[in-house]
């Protein structure tokens, strides 16, 4: 093992798929000058010239401005023998390119009977929480869930995201990997050789018995945080990490509430039509029966992100959000709030 940043991390998986398969190829806006690689030490680093140098001018290849232009060139590159790494920088740019991603990407290999795959993994970096305006701050993966034919991944450790986007370079299908901007310093012990996560096989980062606590991207850390504090109070919170949200592991989060009886999801998506409105939904259909509390959302609420970072900051799920939600489903909240009321006034 070795410790490696999020960032470093892609950059080491990124090299170890370019190694295994000459067909793998990265292309994207200025990919040539700012391709991720590692250090021995597992430091992430702009590597131009180490990749260059290792791959040829040939596979990594620069485009022009233009992200319908960028992901349908490497659907077409896909669907005739490479298998791209499409770098598209901030997601909020995939809406650019819907079309190519909803009526091409995610249909050509049903509307072709099976005869074409899209062997292509688009990944686009979330730079929300970092005060950089509506136009740049979106979460957009609940979109894309929406599409059938399209895999999405939302790595949240260093150790997922290699072995995520490892699996993604290898799949016959279109994936959509989306990369909290707020996680790329993050670091964590790395294996050195190459490995691959399954799709669809969730993370049980924290084990509990009170509560279970969905956490997607960079609501990890921050319900890990919570479970810590919440210990202390003497609430056993258990923390899942999907880590792929299409395919979606079920099974791991519908064996957690049946033993918990509550659970909380924190989404760093709007709360219309996310991630966890999803998850509420699947939870309240197959395990209603298990459920002692009602299920609780802590998500961004709907409206555009301002660019002040006073405002910004208070938006997103974090530990004291998850902490309240976990209080309120375990009733340490309505307890607190009685012990308030009915304690005698104090003597003056």
């Amino acid at each position: 093992m070795t410790v490696m940043s999020y960032l470093g991390a892609i950059g080491a998986a990124q090299r170890e798929a370019m190694e295994a398969d000459e067909r793998v190829v990265i292309i994207g806006e200025d990919v040539e000058a700012n391709v991720y690689g590692t250090t021995g030490a597992g430091k992430s680093r702009k590597d131009k010239g180490d990749f260059l140098e290792m791959f040829g001018a040939n596979r990594i290849r620069n485009t022009p401005i233009s992200e319908e232009v960028i992901v349908g060139a490497a659907i077409g590159a896909a669907m005739t023998g490479l298998r791209p790494i499409v770098d598209l920088s901030y997601s909020s740019f995939l809406y650019m390119a819907m079309d190519q991603f909803v009526n091409q990407a995610a249909k050509n290999r049903y509307m072709f009977g099976g005869q074409a795959s899209i062997p292509v993994v688009f990944r686009s970096a979330m730079f929300y929480g970092l005060n950089t305006g509506a136009h740049h701050s979106d979460r957009p993966y609940p979109m894309f869930m929406n599409v059938p034919g399209l895999k999405i991944i939302v790595p949240s450790t260093p150790y997922d995201a290699k072995g995520l986007l490892r699996t993604a370079v290898d799949t016959d299908d279109p994936v959509l990997t989306f990369e909290a901007c707020l996680l790329w310093g993050s670091k964590g012990e790395v294996p050195e050789e190459e490995y691959k996560i399954p799709f669809g096989q969730a993370n049980v980062a924290r084990t509990g018995d009170d509560v279970t606590v969905v956490a997607i991207s960079s609501a990890v850390p921050e319900a890990l945080a919570a479970a810590e504090t919440l210990a202390g109070e003497g609430v056993s919170v258990e923390v899942i990490d999907p880590r792929t949200l299409v395919p979606f592991d079920t099974e791991a989060v519908i064996r957690s509430v049946q033993r918990t009886g509550r659970l909380v999801i924190a989404d760093p998506a709007h709360r219309t039509c996310s991630a966890a409105a999803e998850i509420s939904a699947i939870v309240a259909e197959e395990a209603f029966e298990s459920l002692r509390a009602p299920i609780m959302r802590v998500t961004t609420p709907d409206t555009q992100i301002p660019f002040s970072p006073a405002l910004e900051k208070q938006l997103y799920p974090n530990r004291t959000k998850i902490e309240d939600a976990v209080r309120r489903v375990t009733g340490l909240m309505a307890n607190t709030l009685n012990n308030e009321l009915t304690s005698p006034a104090p003597r003056m």
